[in-house]
C-alpha cells in the first residue's frame, strides 16, 4: 500500500528537519507553536475557500483533544530532553508505540495474530536498541539528577506521546475519518493557542528565525499528518505503529551516519536488523 511508505518517508523528514532546526539553534517551543499556528492557519484558509467551515460536535471533541496531548506532549519533551539523559527521553517516545497498540486491541477490538505479536516485541526491542545505542546518555545537567526524577520524566514521556497517538487512532474509530481535514484544523488551531499562551506566561519574545523555521515545518507538517491519517483510515493499528516506528528509526539511523556522521555501534546495527525482521512479521 502506497500510504504507509509515504507515510514513513513524510515522518522521517519531519524529525529531520525539527533536528536541522535545533542545530541551527532555533527555540524548540516557538518553533512547535509556530508550526501548530502556521498549520491551522493554512488548512483553514484551505477549507474556507472550498465552503467547509462547518464544524460537528465530534470534530470538536476529537480535535481539541488531540490538540491539547500534541502540544503538552512536546512541551514536555522539549523540556525533559534539557533535563535527564536524552537516550531515557528518546527511548520512552519509541516504546510510547505500545500505547496506541493496546488502545487498538482493548479499545476498538482490534485481533493480533501470533506472529504479529512476536513481530511488535521485536519492533520493540529493535526501538530500544538502535535509540539507545544511538544516544548513551549524553544531558549536560543529567549528572545532578536523581534516579527519580529521570523516571518521572520517562514515564511522563512514555505517557503523553503514547496518549497522542493514541488520539491519532481515534480519529477512524469516532467515525471521522471523511472529516479528518477538519479534525486537524481544530487540532492544530487548539495546539497553537494553548503553545502560544506557554510563551505569553514565560514571557518569551520570538525571534525572527523562530517563526520563519515553525511556519515552514507547519507547511511540511500539514502533509505529513494529512497523509498519516489517511493511512491510519486503511491499516489496523496493531499493524501501523509498530511499522511506523521500526520503519522511522532504520532511517533515521542511516541518515544519521551518512549525513549527520553520527557514529552507529554494532548494538544499532543489530536493532536495525531485529527492526526489519520484526517489521515482516507484523506485515
Amino acid at each position: 500500500m502506497l500510504w504507509l511508505p509515504l507515510t514513513f518517508t513524510l515522518s522521517f523528514g519531519f524529525g529531520q528537519v525539527f533536528k536541522w532546526s535545533q542545530r541551527r539553534g532555533c527555540h524548540a517551543p516557538t518553533v512547535v507553536t509556530t508550526n501548530y499556528l502556521c498549520l491551522a492557519l493554512l488548512l483553514g484558509a484551505y477549507m474556507a475557500w472550498n465552503g467547509r467551515t462547518e464544524l460537528s460536535p465530534g470534530v470538536a471533541t476529537v480535535g481539541v483533544t488531540m490538540g491539547a496531548s500534541f502540544i503538552v506532549s512536546m512541551l514536555f519533551m522539549t523540556r525533559a530532553l534539557e533535563l535527564v539523559p536524552v537516550a531515557t527521553v528518546l527511548t520512552s517516545f519509541r516504546l510510547a508505540i505500545l500505547v496506541p497498540i493496546g488502545a487498538s486491541v482493548l479499545l476498538w477490538g482490534e485481533t493480533v495474530a501470533p506472529r504479529q505479536v512476536l513481530g511488535i516485541a521485536g519492533a520493540v526491542a529493535a526501538l530500544a536498541l538502535m535509540t539507545a545505542a544511538r544516544l548513551p546518555g549524553r544531558a549536560a545537567s543529567a549528572s545532578s539528577v536523581s534516579v527519580a526524577v529521570v523516571g518521572a520524566f520517562a514515564a511522563g514521556v512514555f505517557a503523553l506521546q503514547g496518549l497522542s497517538q493514541t488520539c491519532l487512532r481515534w480519529v477512524h474509530y469516532a467515525g471521522l475519518s471523511h472529516e479528518r481535514l477538519a479534525v486537524l484544523v481544530v487540532t492544530a488551531g487548539t495546539a497553537g493557542v494553548l503553545g502560544a499562551l506557554v510563551l505569553v506566561l514565560q514571557r518569551h519574545r520570538p525571534r525572527s528565525r523562530d517563526l520563519v523555521m515553525g511556519a515552514g515545518i507547519g507547511a511540511y507538517n500539514l502533509v505529513c499528518l494529512a497523509v498519516m491519517l489517511t493511512a491510519l483510515s486503511r491499516v489496523p493499528g496493531t499493524v501501523f505503529f509498530p511499522l511506523h516506528g521500526c520503519a522511522v528509526v532504520i532511517l533515521d539511523n542511516a541518515f544519521a551516519h551518512v549525513y549527520w556522521r553520527e557514529i552507529l555501534d554494532r548494538w544499532a546495527l543489530v536493532g536495525a536488523g531485529l527492526g526489519a525482521c520484526a517489521m515482516l512479521l507484523v506485515l
